[in-house]
This record gives structure tokens, C-alpha cells and sequence, in this order.
């Protein structure tokens, strides 16, 4: 895909950070050693990282270039490393590894959460939020839509991430596991000529359905995911919405030597 656009990803930045400060919330202490931000984006959990642990090296990963560049605006990464996760090793074991929103971009999980795990430090913590939401009417309307419109043409959709059950089944063995859901009721302001949602979605989900088609096709393809929106998230009188939205958090703090 095309590289990422952090003007449209910082639009919803509140509704994202959420989460993300939820995730570290439940982190607990980590031993000496970096702390990697894993698919860091533009930063935007940097500087909260950085505050809670303050005296470890904050190392962010990502393999956008425009998302490095304004997360090393910032000033809070010691360093910053453009790469892809499926692909990425630590200098050195981790004391935590926190990874908000970024996973779901891979597949593998079976291997690939095993393989993270061992990155880290005895007593280490691996720490994952991902969307849960592909089910919801936000998601699959653009799938549904674009299927409507142009018929089989394949699109590079994103991978499945797998069920709460089976994240808690592959890294109970390795350490003490934690795995729940937060559902949250997101309140989307209004938007000039467009659903709120469809904005939320556009610059993450619907990244692949939109590098599908051209212009013209782009424009059919919103009309008919709005129209689908209009229905499943009504619009409130000041033309914002609330829009639920469901996010899967597990943390794994590595078994001692």
C-alpha cells in the first residue's frame, strides 16, 4: 500500500489514545532494558511511555516513513527504527514490548506472538491492543460496497487476527497471560459533506479498498459506504454519531529464569 498519511490518522487523535493509555495502564512494572514501541505510528503514546518510564531507552518501530518523521518530531524516542514487524529484532532483550493498533496489519500470529515473546527480558512484558472490529457494520460495509460495486476484483485485505481464546491458548505457556475486551462508544463531531465514520475508517481499514479503484470509482464507492452508514450509525441532530467500537487488549509477562 501507499505510504500512511498522518494528517487524516491524527484527526481521531483522542478517540485512538484511548485505548492506547488503557493498554499501558495495565503494563505493570517491567525490568531494566528498552522499551520498544512497536508499530509506533506518529508517536502519539511516546510521550506517555517515555513519562512512565523515564529512566529506560524508548526505542519506536515502524515501517512508514512519514509516521517516523512526525513521531521523531516529538522528541521523545532515544531512536527510532524504520522496519517491518514481521522482520524486526531487538538489539537486545526488551523489558517491554507495547504494541497499540499496529498488529492487525500481520498475519501469522501463531508465530509471530511466540517470536515476540522471546524478544523479551526475564520477567519482560509484551503488551497488544488491536481493533476487534471487523465484524461491525463500520468494516464490513466496505466490503460490501466495493463488492457491489466492482463485481471479484481483489482487494489486499488485511490479515484475521485470531479469537481472545486462542491468543490466551498460544501465550499462557510462555508467562502470565491477560486477555480482554473494551468496548468503546466513540463520540464522532460532525463533519461537512461526510459521516463521521467514514472518516474514522478511511485512513485505516479502508486503506486497501480505496488503493483499489481510481478516482471516479473512489467517489462511487464512498457514496455507497455513506449511504450504508447513514442506516447502521444515524446521525444525531448536530450531525455527529456515536459510533461503538470494540478493541482486544492482551498483555504476557515472560515466565523468570
Amino acid at each position: 500500500m501507499n505510504d500512511w498519511n498522518p494528517g487524516k490518522y491524527e484527526t481521531f487523535t483522542d478517540q485512538r489514545l484511548l485505548p492506547a493509555l488503557d493498554l499501558l495502564g495495565r503494563t505493570g512494572a517491567v525490568p531494566e532494558g528498552d522499551v520498544v514501541d512497536l508499530g509506533c505510528g506518529n508517536g502519539p503514546v511516546g510521550a506517555a511511555l517515555k513519562a512512565r518510564f523515564s529512566g529506560q531507552a524508548l526505542v519506536g518501530v515502524d515501517n512508514s516513513p512519514a509516521m517516523l518523521a512526525r513521531a521523531g518530531e516529538r522528541a521523545v524516542y532515544d531512536r527510532l527504527i524504520e522496519a517491518d514487524i514481521a522482520g524486526w529484532a531487538p538489539e537486545r532483550p526488551a523489558a517491554l514490548i507495547y504494541s497499540n493498533a499496529a498488529l492487525q496489519w500481520l498475519g501469522d500470529h501463531d508465530t509471530l506472538l511466540p517470536r515476540l515473546a522471546g524478544m523479551l527480558a526475564q520477567s519482560g512484558v509484551l503488551a497488544v491492543q488491536m481493533p476487534f472490529q471487523n465484524d461491525a457494520p463500520s468494516h464490513r460495509g466496505w466490503g460490501t460496497a466495493f463488492g457491489a460495486l466492482f463485481g471479484d476484483r481483489v482487494v489486499a485485505r488485511g490479515p484475521q487476527i485470531l479469537t481472545p481464546e486462542a491468543y490466551f491458548d498460544l501465550l499462557a505457556p510462555l508467562g502470565a497471560v491477560q486477555v480482554w475486551e473494551t468496548h468503546y462508544l466513540q463520540h464522532l463531531p460532525a463533519a461537512e459533506g461526510a459521516h463521521p465514520v467514514r472518516l474514522f475508517t478511511e485512513s485505516t481499514f479502508a486503506r486497501p479498498y480505496l488503493e483499489a479503484v481510481d478516482a471516479e470509482e473512489m467517489q462511487a464507492l464512498i457514496a455507497a459506504y455513506e449511504a450504508a452508514m447513514a442506516q447502521a450509525y444515524p446521525l444525531r441532530a448536530d450531525g455527529s454519531v456515536l459510533f461503538a467500537f470494540r478493541r482486544l487488549f492482551f498483555t504476557l509477562r515472560a515466565s523468570g529464569a
